[in-house]
């Protein structure tokens, strides 16, 4: 259900996101620091596209979500993606920035945690993207880990994604993931994925056989209302890359990021810049490949949910049916 209280007054949404809420119709939330800070132009636009088409060809309604001039835009129109996607100097919003773009009307590209933020206040259940931030390498002395982490651990949204990107240290970030009570699960797989590579050597906590599975192990978390849910969804085999290979690019790029001293908001843009620079555009093609995909299973779960929303109206009585 769409905020009417006072957090509605900072928010403007599309109609088609206000009506497919309204009617518990399948929504998909999707970020907008992928197009400002993922994807060089005009590969980000395009693949905002064609992610916009995959949730539509699949029966959902996609919802992207940036703030724009202080005000929290949900369902950005063909316009403000153009905008979002040329302005090189757009800042990256976390949930803590969002407050202050909105009191000094500024504009800002959402994050993971932005967006699940602001998904929840618009009662949006489903979020696609492509990696989750996590803990990076050398957290140990810089204690630089993501927020990401800490609005899972507190927003129940389900969070279709590729598992942590490359860049971080993977089993540290699922290790903070299980401290923070999140629950994760692989769809239709038993392995956690790394963003570009399929298998990250990691076994995933859980495992789902398919989006209607997922579905109700989302609607359970929902119901639930203590945290958000991770769904691991791997890159397709077609396009994924070679484990090492990522690797000893990744090893390379965080060796320039520390020549250039760069750390903290601008580390994450540089390194994936750096490794699909290095790669020759591989990573990128990988990137785009898993988004668009990460899209289609989110819309797929977000149906399912929806059914099972049609089926069962008050999910918070759950545990009273269960008896």
């Amino acid at each position: 259900m769409i905020r009417r209280d006072a957090a509605g007054q900072y928010l403007d949404v599309s109609r088609a996101v206000a009506d497919g809420v309204a009617e518990s119709a399948p929504v998909v939330a999707l970020e907008s620091t992928l197009i400002a800070h993922g994807l060089p132009y005009p590969h980000n636009l395009e693949t905002v596209r064609e992610m916009i088409g995959a949730i539509e060809r699949a029966g959902a309604v996609p919802a992207v979500i940036a703030v724009l001039d202080g005000r929290i835009r949900v369902g950005l129109d063909a316009a403000e993606l153009e905008r979002v996607a040329r302005d090189i100097g757009i800042v990256k919003a976390g949930a803590r920035d969002i407050p202050v773009l909105i009191a000094t009307r500024t504009s800002g590209a959402t994050t993971v945690a932005g967006t699940m933020y602001c998904a929840r206040l618009v009662g949006i259940e489903v979020f696609a993207t492509g990696g989750i931030g996590g803990v990076h390498r050398g957290a140990s002395s810089t204690f630089d880990v993501s927020a990401d982490l800490h609005e899972l651990g507190k927003t129940p949204v389900a969070v279709v994604c590729s598992g942590a990107k490359s860049i971080l240290d993977v089993p540290a970030t699922l290790e903070k993931l299980e401290s923070l009570g999140v629950p994760v699960v692989g769809l239709a797989t038993d392995r956690f994925p790394a963003f570009h590579v399929r298998d990250s050597g990691l076994s995933a906590p859980h495992s789902v056989r398919d989006a209607s599975e997922a579905a109700r192990v989302a609607a359970t978390v929902l119901a639930l209302d203590r945290t958000g849910l991770v769904i691991a969804n791997p890159v397709p085999a077609s396009d994924a890359m070679d484990r090492d290979e990522v690797e000893r690019l990744v090893r390379d790029a965080e060796r320039r990021a520390r020549a250039s001293g760069i750390d903290g908001k601008a580390l994450t843009p540089f390194l994936l810049q750096a490794i699909a620079d290095a790669s020759e555009g591989a990573t990128l093609h990988t990137n785009r490949a898993l988004l668009i995909d990460n899209a289609r299973a989110a819309a797929e779960v977000a149906r399912n949910l929806a059914i099972l929303s049609r089926e069962s109206p008050d999910r918070s009585n759950i545990g009273e049916r269960a008896h």
